[in-house]
Parts: structure tokens; C-alpha cells; sequence
């Protein structure tokens, strides 16, 4: 029997896409689900509804059984699912976006890169490298598929600073060319199954390399449409980006502006309404879920009728791959050795990866174009530099994230940035460790 181990299971409606999606593998009826998380209430929560859905879906073949021990929730797991937000909304996402706006510093979604990315990468390292070690010890040869943000640094960091095989999933590899044709509106009129496409870079900002329609390019035809689109609207800095560097970008426009120096500045506040960036927009999200779940959680979790039909997340296709052998494509982050060739070794890429039962397996990319690399670059920067830092405990490398932050340096200066980082992590307290 397959065990899954589904690590911040209080995150009822992910659970329900992960967890139902699983109930409705073939290979993965069955399997043993062992749901962990710190919110009792809402572990349990989750467990209601798994059982719901196991019962209405799935002829009760799968065994759901809760833990608040997480050491026993990982024994003997085959895959490790992670999404956990550690310090949640309050007190530290407030945190990373009250402290810095004091310095001028404006974001949108801070998961990412940025002061925002940083500290949220900072906070939860600790928490994920405890668990690996006890990965390492109850379950070794287990798959960790990582869901949680910031994706890059915290892949990177785990396939660096342990032993445990993991790979990071994220969203946006699969929504990009239907939400593109969305955004265009030729949605209703185009089939997707007419299209080929080729997707590479880093997590949040891979890119669109190529699109064909029945082996003829198609960006010509994306790009005039674009062009007609005018702004502010949904995906303006998205086009901006396209229209000055030659690429569609794989996230959405409220992420990307804050990725580039480009669209946030003090100097040029018009650029804000120019581009519809949405400042503060995590918070307002934040605040929105919780009024949702409350208006949600009855039909979800009291819902005696509740059933599940398969998502596109990637973890089930995943997890029948490897063990069936039926072989399956995903976009996967992964450590970068030799596949984007001019992008640092050892960088997290995103990139297609075919899995099977050797596992997920990366695909040669080769060159991006050369302006694509060095916009992903100014953001490996950040990456990796935090990645010392949570591994090394050494304070500078913090400063120099944030001295490397495309963002954060066109705003600030060297000593502002120093100040900042110090608040925060005074701020942040017992959810970090001690730097030296």
C-alpha cells in the first residue's frame, strides 16, 4: 500500500484537490493518507472532508488517519506533499508588508523574491529542515513534492541542505497559454489542442520559448493581438514584459511587477495606474479567504454529498508515474545541472521533466535567449543567497539578498535596506533562527 504524508493538511480546499485527486488514481485508491498540521480544528476539518469524498468517490478504499505527531505522519510515507505557510496571515505576512512599506518599499504578493519572498523563505527553512531530518530518519527514499513558497528557494534549499528527493510543483506552467488566450480573447475560438508550446526558466518567471498552431508560429498573431489590448487590464505588465523583451512570462502580472524594477517606483507613481498593479494585493486575498472559508466550510466539510473530480495538479499524475511506470510530463523545479546552460549550476529551473519509475527526470533546455537569462538571473541572485543564509545562519548574506533584489535596490539605499532587514527580523522573533 502507498502511503502519502500531507504536511499543512489544514489547508482544507488544497487537501481536497491533492488528496480527491489521488482518491480518483487507480494506482492510489487505496493508499494510506496521513494528514499532519499544527491547527488541530482544522486538521480535523480536513479529515472530515477526505473521508467525505472517500466515502462518496472512492468506496472507502483509502485510509485517512490524522497525526499531531509529525514525525509519526512521515513514518515509512512513499510522498511527502508540503503546504505550509509558516506564521500564516498574522502575525507574519502583515509583518512583511507593514514593516517595509515604512521605507517606502511597496509590494503586491511578497511570496516570491523581494523583502516579502526573503523573509518568507527565512521562516519557513527552519520548519522544513526539521522535517527532513526526520524524513532522512522514517522515511529516506520518500518523494517530498513541495507546494509551498517561495518555491525556488525553498526546492533549492532542501535538494542543497539534505538528503530527501524532492521536487517543487507550481501552477502556473499549466495556466499560462489558457489564461494568454483568455486574456486575449480568442479563448472560445482557438483549440488548445492545435497548439504546441515549450515552457522553460525559473519558477514564477519561466517563459513561453515557442508556440505553434499546427506547426506555424504563433506568436506573430499573440503579439498583434496584445497590442490592441489597452492598458490598465489584467495582464498589462505581462504584455509590457513581451513587448519589450520578446517573451510571454509564465506568472501573472500582479507577481511580475514586483520581480523587475521596472513598474513599482516612488519616482514614477503614474506607473502604477498605468500598469493596474495592484499594491498590497496578498493582504487583501489573505483577508478575503478567511471571509470565504467561513462562508464555505459548512458545504465543504458538513457536506455529506461532497465528491471530487480529477484537477490538473501535477501530484497524482506524479505519484502514478512512479508507481506504475506510466510515463507523464510536468513541469518540475529542480536543481539546474546543465539544462538551462547559460543559467548558474545548481540554480532551481523550471523545466519540463518526464517522470516514470526512475523518478522525475529533468530535460535538456539548452540557452534562453540571452535577455530572458539575465532577467532570471537578477532573481537567482536573491535565491541563492538566501539559500547560504538559512543554511550558514550568516546575517550578511540576508543584506546582500536584499542589496541584489531588482525591487527592493531601485527603491532603497544600502543603509535603508540594512535597517529594514534588521526590524523585520527583530519582528519575526521565535520564527527565526539565530544568525550570526
Amino acid at each position: 500500500m502507498v502511503k502519502i504524508t500531507f504536511i499543512g493538511a489544514g489547508s482544507t480546499v488544497f487537501v481536497k484537490n491533492i488528496l480527491g485527486d489521488t482518491m480518483l488514481t487507480p494506482s492510489l485508491s487505496d493508499a494510506e493518507m496521513a494528514l499532519y498540521d499544527i491547527d488541530e480544528k482544522r486538521l480535523r476539518e480536513s479529515e472530515l472532508m477526505l473521508k467525505t469524498i472517500n466515502k462518496n468517490s472512492n468506496h472507502n478504499r483509502a485510509k485517512i488517519i490524522s497525526y499531531l505527531d509529525r514525525k509519526e505522519a512521515l513514518r515509512n510515507a512513499d510522498f511527502v506533499i508540503n503546504a505550509i505557510q509558516v506564521g500564516g496571515y498574522k502575525p507574519s505576512t502583515v509583518i512583511d508588508f507593514e514593516i517595509p512599506k515604512k521605507y517606502g518599499l511597496k509590494q503586491t504578493i511578497g511570496d516570491t523574491v523581494g523583502i516579502g519572498g526573503i523573509f518568507r523563505a527565512l521562516r519557513t527553512f527552519p520548519v522544513m529542515l526539521d522535517f527532513a531530518k526526520e524524513m532522512e530518519e522514517v522515511c529516506p527514499n520518500a518523494w517530498l513534492l513541495n507546494y509551498t513558497n517561495p518555491m525556488a528557494m525553498l526546492t533549492m534549499g532542501m535538494l542543497k541542505g539534505t538528503k530527501i528527493k524532492t521536487a517543487g510543483l507550481c501552477h502556473s506552467v499549466q495556466a499560462c497559454v489558457p489564461d494568454l488566450f483568455g486574456y486575449l480573447g480568442i479563448a472560445e475560438t482557438e483549440n488548445l489542442d492545435d497548439f504546441q508550446w515549450k515552457i522553460a526558466g525559473i519558477n514564477h518567471m519561466a517563459w513561453l520559448l515557442e508556440i505553434n498552431k499546427n506547426g506555424e508560429d504563433f506568436y506573430p498573431t499573440i503579439k498583434e493581438l496584445a497590442k490592441k489590448v489597452e492598458d490598465p487590464h489584467h495582464d498589462s505588465v505581462r504584455f509590457e514584459l513581451m513587448n519589450r523583451f520578446g517573451y510571454y512570462v509564465t506568472e501573472s502580472s500582479e507577481h511580475n511587477a514586483e520581480y523587475h524594477p521596472y513598474f513599482i517606483k516612488d519616482k514614477y507613481p503614474e506607473l502604477i495606474e498605468r500598469f493596474g498593479i495592484p499594491i498590497d494585493e496578498y493582504l487583501r486575498r489573505c483577508e478575503q479567504q478567511i471571509i470565504d472559508w467561513e462562508k464555505r466550510r459548512d458545504d465543504i466539510v458538513e457536506n455529506g454529498e461532497l465528491t471530487h473530480s480529477r484537477s490538473n495538479e501535477y501530484a497524482s499524475y506524479i505519484m502514478d508515474a512512479i508507481v506504475t511506470g506510466k510515463p507523464t510530463m510536468i513541469a518540475g523545479n529542480v536543481l539546474n545541472h546543465g539544462l538551462i546552460t547559460n543559467l548558474p549550476e545548481g540554480a532551481c529551473v523550471e523545466v519540463p521533466c518526464l517522470v516514470d519509475k526512475n523518478g522525475i527526470q529533468p530535460t535538456f533546455v539548452g540557452d534562453l535567449p540571452t535577455q530572458l537569462a539575465a532577467l532570471n538571473r537578477t532573481n537567482i541572485n536573491v535565491q541563492e543567497l538566501v539559500v547560504e543564509a538559512a543554511l550558514t545562519l550568516d546575517k550578511s548574506k540576508i543584506y546582500q539578498a536584499a542589496f541584489l533584489d531588482p525591487h527592493t535596490n531601485s527603491e532603497l539605499s544600502m543603509d535603508d535596506i540594512v535597517s529594514l532587514c534588521d526590524e523585520l527580523i527583530e519582528a519575526h522573533g521565535e520564527y527565526l533562527p539565530q544568525y550570526h
